[in-house]
């Protein structure tokens, strides 16, 4: 797609997602982390009727490791050319592009999560979501989070976001190397967290920041926006949590009680947690906190071998998979995996299979969010040699749960 195309392109994109323009500001940044040379236009004459593309990230996986991986975005079919395979032959496209540059993996968010897993792609991590009441909730802290003798504990500072950016990128570098499904910031993120366009606010403050500094370093953040609200009772404003990270847990208990707290609110919501949050563990009465959770991070396995070598394993595996993948036949038929905590091979193989399954399942598992057992269950995984779908399960699992922080 060439840049001077990039106007009506988007606009079509914009269309198919109901037809609100998006401000300027949002256009400006999408423009520039648009990759031109990973994105395709479909037209009618002079119509843009299709749009896709992808992105060059690096993914945290499971071991550690930061793996090549297209984020595949800005899908979108004008709604008039609906249902006569415009959005196939582009998702066509792009997995052969993908391949055609090495890149092991695609993910992808979807609008509708029924849409892309026939065309491969499975639901790899979810999102907690949650309203906390804080007129019945507390945050309980661990030891050293509260200065004391000897001890300096964590301290607060209020800082513009965009003077405090450049330290809450520091962080998020080490967080994003710990969890599986995080992206490693590529030059340009850095600005995704600080999108604040008024029109977008609902209501709600302009974004707000605080810093968690321990030692005279800075070890956590909160982006945040206080959306004010009154009845005849009083003050029941809301604080919205936009992103959070924290280095120690005193960091990130600190962080939860000051958002609790916050004067004239009476309850926090957040729209994209890690399923398995610090967080349940500090509130007082987790009844109070309408927890819930949805699908977020779809991930395709585009080679299955580079793949599941790039990964490690929680425990020794050595298990053939019978693969399934009719939109990407490179990838179907058996392939052996041998692993463990230090590395990993996956190789072609005629030996009997001892699962089999289709390479959804396989990207459904891939980060270790959910486990072959559980898709084994629902008849989605079969499992041919006794024993092999335990073993498997322990080593594809991970010990934090995968989660994506923002979406693209």
């Amino acid at each position: 797609m060439r840049p001077d195309d990039w106007d009506q392109w988007y606009g079509t994109l914009e269309l198919a997602f109901g037809g609100a323009a998006d401000t300027a500001e949002e256009r400006t940044l999408w423009r520039e982390l648009t990759c031109f040379d990973r994105s395709i236009g479909v037209w009618d004459g002079d119509e843009v009727i299709g749009t896709a593309g992808t992105l060059a990230f690096r993914m945290t996986v499971p071991g550690g490791e930061a793996v090549p991986t297209a984020g595949v975005t800005m899908v979108g079919v004008r709604p008039t050319y609906r249902r006569r395979g415009v959005l196939r032959e582009m998702m066509r496209r792009l997995l052969d592009d993908v391949r055609s540059w090495g890149e092991p993996l695609a993910v992808l968010t979807a609008s509708e999560p029924a849409i892309y897993g026939r065309f491969g792609y499975g639901a790899a991590t979810h999102s907690l979501h949650a309203t906390i009441d804080t007129t019945r909730v507390r945050i309980t802290v661990p030891p050293g989070t509260d200065a004391s003798e000897g001890a300096e504990g964590v301290r607060l500072r209020d800082s513009k976001p965009e003077d405090a950016r450049d330290a809450c990128e520091a962080v998020y570098a080490r967080r994003a190397a710990a969890r599986p499904g995080m992206l490693v910031r590529q030059p340009g993120w850095e600005k995704q967290p600080l999108l604040d366009p008024p029109d977008k606010r609902e209501g709600a403050s302009p974004l707000q920041c605080v810093l968690a500094e321990a030692d005279g370093e800075v070890v956590g953040y909160a982006r945040y926006a206080v959306r004010a609200d009154w009845d005849l009772a009083g003050p029941k404003g809301a604080v919205v949590l936009r992103d959070l990270e924290a280095l120690t847990p005193q960091a990130y208990a600190a962080l939860w009680r000051f958002l609790t707290e916050i004067d004239l609110t009476t309850r926090v919501t957040t729209t994209n947690r890690p399923v398995d949050d610090p967080l349940l563990h500090l509130v007082t009465d987790i009844r109070r906190c309408d927890i819930g959770v949805r699908d977020s991070l779809h991930v395709r396995l585009v080679d299955v071998g580079a793949a599941l070598s790039a990964r490690t394993y929680r425990t020794p595996v050595d298990v053939v998979f019978e693969v399934a993948d009719d939109f990407c036949p490179w990838n179907a038929g058996r392939w052996r995996l041998t692993g463990d905590a230090k590395g990993a091979s996956c190789e072609r193989t005629d030996d009997a299979p001892d699962l089999a399954l289709s390479v959804r399942e396989l990207g459904t598992a891939y980060l270790g969010g959910v486990s072959l057992a559980s898709l084994a269950g629902a008849g989605l995984v079969t499992e041919v040699r006794p024993s092999a779908l335990e073993e498997a399960s322990s080593a594809f699992g991970s010990t934090v749960a995968p989660w994506l922080p923002h979406g693209f």
